[in-house]
């Protein structure tokens, strides 16, 4: 017995449904979803979009299997310190994720947008279960850095620096898209320091040497997927993840998990053309979440989640809870930055 968003979807592990603002008093974590796949027409990088579109469904079903929030590793019932609600879906049009026009990619960023900034307005850290930029990133990034008088830091997986100048599916500036929203992030909101980013995963030869290059001169800390494996270990990465930390008043942590690549428990060519090899495990991007919200950030969201496999749909579902285990464990003073 669990509350539902539908027939076929439950709330996150069963949580209660905000429905509105007022339900979201007290919270010190809100869920949300955020279906949208950018493009146009129905396939998004070989892969049917009706598979993309799922992923807010399925992460909240394959929660509904696990009877209990104590997560053993830490000996912690997420649930008896952390008060968690599901504020359901974003209100993303239907026609979003066929047709690919400013105004209706705009109007959808807005709709996660008004759900992240009233999650932020009631004191509790938003997770956003998404798809595709800029409605799984943007749209948590800019509400963060409106709601923060300092510097902003970021903690990001991903397999793309999505830092092009442009968006290729709009061709238009005022689009955070799939390839360009972190250029507008750093572009159009100030307090986002790229001196403050921690980026792992990149790996291969994808990248203009431009946009790399021009990341680290601005200070950037940057763990290819090679460099994890070779030099640092996962607890040497783990270590570098201060820096997004220290001097900000808020980080925003962006898992972009077409970042597993081949290397998650499911085959990487489910993730169609977005495959790469030397992805990240499934231990890695866990642990790093429970690693950063044991440093304390303020949002988390996902994109890219590999479709149609269920064990994927899990590792999301870990990745959520050991990030909010990590929250407790520094809400109770057994975590620190």
């Amino acid at each position: 017995m669990f509350p539902r968003l539908a027939e076929d979807t439950p709330t996150f592990f069963g949580v209660p449904h905000a429905l509105d603002r007022k339900d979201l008093e007290g919270a010190d974590v809100v869920i949300i979803g955020a279906p949208y796949v950018a493009g146009w027409g129905n396939q998004y990088f070989g892969v049917d979009k009706a598979e993309w579109l799922a992923s807010c469904k399925r992460v909240r079903q394959q929660s509904i299997r696990y009877r209990t929030g104590y997560i053993q590793d830490f000996n912690l019932d997420v649930f008896e310190n952390m008060r968690v609600v599901d504020y359901g879906d974003a209100a993303i049009p239907e026609r979003a994720n066929t047709e690919g026009t400013v105004d209706i990619i705009l109007a959808s960023q807005a709709a996660v947008e008004a759900k992240v900034n009233d999650a932020l307005d009631a004191g509790a850290v938003p997770i956003v279960i998404g798809q595709n930029s800029p409605c799984g990133s943007f749209a948590i990034a800019k509400p963060v850095s409106e709601h923060t008088s300092g510097k902003v830091g970021m903690v990001s997986l991903d397999t793309h620096w999505d830092s092009m100048k442009y968006d290729r599916f709009s061709m238009d500036p005022r689009v955070a898209g799939s390839g360009n929203w972190k250029d507008v992030t750093y572009r159009d909101l100030k307090n986002f320091d790229p001196s403050k980013l921690v980026e792992i995963g990149e790996r291969g030869m994808l990248e203009y040497k431009e946009i790399v290059r021009g990341f680290l001169d601005a200070g950037a800390t940057f763990v290819s997927s090679w460099r994890l494996r070779t030099e640092l270990g996962i607890q040497g990465t783990v270590d570098l993840l201060p820096k997004a930390f220290e001097g900000t008043e808020a980080v925003y942590a962006h898992f972009d998990l077409d970042v597993m690549g081949g290397s998650g428990p499911a085959p990487g060519d489910i993730l169609g053309d977005l495959a790469e090899p030397i992805g990240l495990t499934d231990y890695e991007v866990i642990r790093l979440a429970h690693e950063t919200g044991k440093l304390g950030a303020n949002a988390l969201s996902f994109i890219c989640i590999p479709p149609g496999s269920p064990l994927m749909y899990r590792v999301v579902v870990y990745c959520i809870m050991y990030f909010i285990a990590g929250l407790a464990l520094r809400k109770h003073g057994r975590a620190g930055r």
